[in-house]
């Protein structure tokens, strides 16, 4: 496994040297920003990335206004009420994409949001502040408890939220599977583990974030 500036001088070769690959990363928000987060902000996170899963972004993206209106702002605590009536209703609003699967998953996360604000006073306060170096026990508590929130779907909720992340794209695992941390596209527990603690040495040798590195190793393939 190469050290991670051997990678980063690789991304930097690839994308007009380290000046211009700097210019492509992103921070993710700090842990104080994320837990006074709403958990409406949350939940209509988890919407939007489920939602998207599977489906072309762009649709999601011009119909997010529509989202926001039909599910009113999004608050937990009335979502996870949903009723049959509303689900009648939804599955008939043009203004969102009529999944009816997809949109008891908005019921099943505000529920998963509700009682994770019972356990830590909010949802944003446990969520927000999980520490970036068990990043893989956040994905399995969202796997867990959350809605449809399993897979690539977790990981890119948490990116575009802004929580510290690595997403395993094809070409950040094709990266990983080159620096021979894991052999195949990890989904298993030891696999994850192994990924986990690859980002976690380079984080620690860099002073990178989880998702500045996960951006550098997915440059660093291809051209």
């Amino acid at each position: 496994m190469r050290s991670f500036d051997e990678i980063f001088s690789l991304a930097a070769n690839r994308k007009g040297g380290a000046e211009a690959l700097e210019a492509l990363l992103s921070k993710p928000k700090s842990d104080r920003v994320l837990t006074k987060l709403g958990d409406d902000r949350w939940l209509a996170g988890m919407t939007r990335c489920v939602f998207q899963a599977g489906f072309n972004w762009k649709v999601i993206e011009n119909k997010w206004p529509g989202f926001e209106e039909v599910f009113d702002g999004f608050n937990p605590g009335r979502w996870s009420l949903m009723s049959d009536e509303d689900l009648d209703r939804l599955v008939k609003d043009t203004r969102i994409v009529r999944n009816a699967v997809k949109i008891l998953s908005v019921r099943d996360n505000a529920i998963f949001l509700n009682d994770l604000a019972r356990e830590h006073g909010t949802a944003a306060r446990c969520l927000g502040a999980w520490p970036s170096e068990d990043y893989i026990g956040l994905l399995e508590l969202l796997k867990k408890r959350g809605g449809r929130l399993g897979g690539t779907t977790a990981q890119y909720f948490l990116r575009q939220i802004g929580k510290d992340s690595f997403v395993l794209s094809r070409d950040v695992t094709a990266a990983l599977i080159r620096e021979g941390v894991v052999d195949k596209a990890p989904g298993s527990k030891s696999s994850m583990r192994a990924v986990q603690a690859a980002f976690n040495g380079w984080s620690e040798e860099s002073g990178r974030s989880l998702t500045e590195i996960s951006r550098v190793l997915a440059m660093s393939i291809g051209t």
